[in-house]
């Protein structure tokens, strides 16, 4: 069952949630997405042989899709290791309750919670800007929530959210709604040092002072972004649809991964 002391010895891990845990936008050369459990995972599994792991993540997923979708078959392979990231989908929706969204966590934690020793919950990382600051009441809503879910069912809390450097622009990819490979790779060592696991080095160490590009530059990549991001995104919200319908998750099942 969950702990509130970080479990080193883990032989198996569980990932639940969305396109941030399914790995996006960090691509490898053969253009799949690897992201920060994907890398944890790796870096596990250097310790452990034998070490199992499974990515039930689909991107899209808003909390209720996750909760009904990879919960009880996360649960069903009691996991040593089990990490739910999920609602920032719902929050950056104009309509979103935060009391719904809240619940469907309490209702996830609960039932992931008994089945593994640690389970982990984090304070998800956010651009900073002005999407950001529009959501920011409901998303602040939704991380103190964590802190008190995660006292009561001895849950970890990694708090992404609370690292500035998360929060830079430079670690997002050209969608800005996904962080790079930079960033996801600060993430995975931000996670295994809340694990209580030895640090190798400071993820939350800022980047170099930030030099903007010119104005040309800058419309340049707005309207690319506007073409190839945003449109695309709008008509999937006006007709009802997800980047994620009928994606199925990246790595279905707990069986070993090799380092």
């Amino acid at each position: 069952m969950g702990t509130n002391t970080p479990f080193s010895g883990f032989t198996s891990f569980v990932a639940v949630g969305d396109s941030f845990t399914e790995g996006m936008s960090d691509r490898t050369p053969s253009g799949d997405y690897r992201g920060w459990a994907d890398l944890l995972a790796l870096r596990l599994a250097a310790r452990s042989p034998g070490f199992r792991y499974a990515n039930l993540a689909v991107r899209g997923k808003l909390i209720t899709q996750i909760v009904a979708e990879q919960t009880a078959p996360a649960a069903a392979m009691r996991a040593d290791l089990v990490t739910i990231v999920g609602g920032l989908n719902d929050v950056l929706r104009p309509k979103c309750d935060v009391d719904e969204v809240c619940a469907r966590l309490e209702e996830a934690v609960t039932r992931l919670a008994p089945t593994c020793r640690q389970l982990v919950l984090m304070r998800s990382p956010v651009r900073r800007g002005p999407v950001a600051a529009r959501v920011m009441p409901r998303m602040l809503r939704l991380f103190d929530f964590l802190d008190e879910l995660a006292g009561r069912h001895g849950a970890l809390v990694v708090d992404l959210f609370g690292a500035e450097v998360l929060g830079d622009g430079r670690m997002w990819a050209d969608d800005r709604l996904h962080l790079n490979a930079e960033g996801h790779r600060r993430v995975a060592e931000g996670i295994w040092q809340g694990l209580g696991l030895p640090a190798e080095e400071d993820w939350r160490e800022p980047l170099p002072p930030f030099v903007a590009p010119a104005w040309v530059a800058r419309r340049t990549s707005d309207l690319r972004f506007t073409r190839e991001h945003l449109v695309p995104w709008i008509g999937r919200r006006l007709t009802g649809r997800s980047s994620g319908d009928g994606r199925p998750p990246k790595r279905p099942e707990l069986v070993p991964l090799e380092p």
